[in-house]
């Protein structure tokens, strides 16, 4: 089930869409390109409603698995896809092209890895240059090569204007290439922001012989305001100050520890991850 959905996507971002299993992911995107029908509430892509069980135009999707003629060969597969969506042969093989299969675009779905599968359905979500691309797990059976390949893909095809939206649980992944997250549980959208807004400020990570002096000298050595926020933290390896301050002034800070007398033995510049971000929302909704 999916319920208070409010979700806006600019042109040309790389939006990602993360969650548990079971949070509705899958259904949403179903509605945004027209599969799954709404009992309420509307969804407009390119100023345009989109109609239950009409796919929005100059749009590309692969949800879930792709699915093709598993005796004809890939190229056949998408020439026969080009065909259905009135496009040519030439669109179907400049589709290949875009996602490196020219070299097995001859051989049989069915001799394909799950890698190549996935490349295939790409392409042919690319068929008729779509504005917008909707792509759940596409990285799926993809080696690191492949990984870096299909990213480098997406980024090149929003910086020609397409807005994509990218389904996964590889979170580092969407971290990395996202410009904006949205994250989902339970059917509603609990968090949708910018990656850097979403993970926050660069902390300074500071480990000495005594934390509590260490935390009252940066407190007294710099400037009203500077200093945004200074707490003391525990991990595996020992205590340590953990400090959100203006990177130039970091030196100041450790300079005023030392004449302070204390032992300076880790700097270290530090943020959290989406992974981070999101086991905190999913931990705050239970």
């Amino acid at each position: 089930m999916v319920r208070a959905v409010d979700w806006s996507v600019p042109r040309g971002t790389v939006c990602g869409l993360v969650g548990p299993n079971g949070a509705g992911k899958t259904t949403l995107l179903r509605m945004v390109v027209g599969l799954v029908g709404r009992t309420s509430g509307s969804v407009r892509v390119g100023g345009a409603t989109v109609v239950n069980g009409a796919p929005p135009p100059r749009t590309g999707a692969l949800i879930e698995s792709p699915g093709f003629v598993p005796h004809l060969s890939g190229r056949a597969n998408v020439r026969l896809l080009a065909k259905l969506r009135g496009q040519g042969d030439a669109a179907a093989d400049a589709a290949i092209a875009r996602v490196s299969l020219q070299g097995r675009a001859n051989d049989r779905y069915r001799t394909y890895s799950l890698g190549m599968k996935q490349r295939l359905g790409v392409a042919g979500a690319l068929i008729g240059a779509p504005g917008l691309l909707v792509l759940d797990e596409p990285s799926n059976g993809l080696d690191p090569a492949g990984v870096a390949d299909m990213q480098a893909l997406i980024h090149d095809l929003a910086r020609q204007g397409v807005t994509v939206i990218v389904s996964s649980h590889a979170l580092g992944d969407v971290e990395r290439l996202c410009h904006q997250v949205a994250v989902m549980v339970e059917g509603s959208l609990v968090a949708v922001g910018a990656v850097a807004d979403l993970v926050g400020p660069v902390r300074t990570r500071i480990r000495t012989s005594d934390h509590l002096a260490a935390a009252r000298a940066a407190s007294v050595a710099l400037p009203h305001g500077h200093l945004t926020r200074h707490v003391v933290r525990r991990d595996d390896c020992g205590w340590f100050l953990d400090a959100e301050v203006s990177p130039d002034l970091v030196p100041r800070m450790v300079r005023a520890l030392v004449e302070a007398g204390v032992d300076v033995h880790e700097v270290a510049s530090v943020r959290r991850t989406l992974a981070e971000v999101y086991e905190t929302l999913l931990r705050d909704r239970r």
